[in-house]
């Protein structure tokens, strides 16, 4: 888990997510906003999903698979990329909608990432992988960036390469996206909140805020939660 620099209480912040997922960066800085505004500490832990799991190897365009799977139009398509995009500058995301933008298989990414929390740097490497994919326009799926990614946040880059190689996190992966989509997860990010309340989309940092604030009272009264 990453434990966020705020002096109050700590409360524990699951988040079901997949590296595709532009709502899922936005949440989460959003989060960042109300544990900021509340002066709130958080452990985040990431759990996988994937958007697209029968995603093939060379992935598919953007504007394409966005039109195939929602159904909108390339001006809906668009509109929403420069709402989003606008939205994710004042959040201090840099998105990088181009029109070879592409969307990809993500699993390996997610075995990465299982692996990197056994050492501590699944937060970090979580955020350095939004950003290679969304800013960088990099190819998540391709091991040699996912090396080189794990390797930026101080991961052992030989170690990372072993891990993709072997496969040696994809049954462990598996269980993990199979235990929250058995509880009805279905769309990400949801975010679960010490254990008991589930907030499902990118909500805004003032529900966030009520969130904590609900959270924390209860932990400082549970005779009365």
């Amino acid at each position: 888990m990453a434990q966020t620099e705020n002096d109050g209480p700590v409360i524990q912040v699951d988040i079901v997510s997949d590296v595709m997922c532009p709502w899922c960066i936005i949440g989460f800085r959003q989060l960042e906003q109300a544990l900021a505004a509340t002066g709130t500490g958080a452990y985040v832990r990431w759990h996988p999903f994937e958007l697209n799991p029968d995603m093939p190897a060379e992935g598919q365009n953007l504007r394409e698979h966005i039109t195939e799977k929602y159904g909108a139009s390339a001006e809906q398509s668009a509109a929403n990329r420069k709402q989003m995009t606008a939205l994710g500058e004042s959040l201090g995301i840099d998105f990088q909608f181009k029109d070879d933008s592409r969307i990809v298989n993500t699993f390996a990414a997610h075995q990465l990432l299982d692996w990197a929390q056994e050492d501590g740097k699944q937060h970090p490497l979580k955020m350095a992988l939004f950003e290679a994919h969304f800013t960088e326009g990099r190819d998540v799926s391709d091991a040699d960036v996912l090396v080189d990614v794990a390797a930026s946040v101080g991961l052992d880059a030989d170690a990372a390469r072993q891990v993709l190689e072997s496969g040696s996190h994809a049954e462990e992966t598996r269980a993990r996206q199979q235990f929250w989509t058995s509880r009805g997860i279905s769309g990400v990010p949801a975010m679960v909140f010490q254990g008991k309340y589930l907030l499902t989309g990118a909500q805004g940092a003032e529900t966030y805020a009520q969130m904590l604030e609900k959270v924390v009272a209860e932990a400082r009264s549970p005779a009365e939660a």
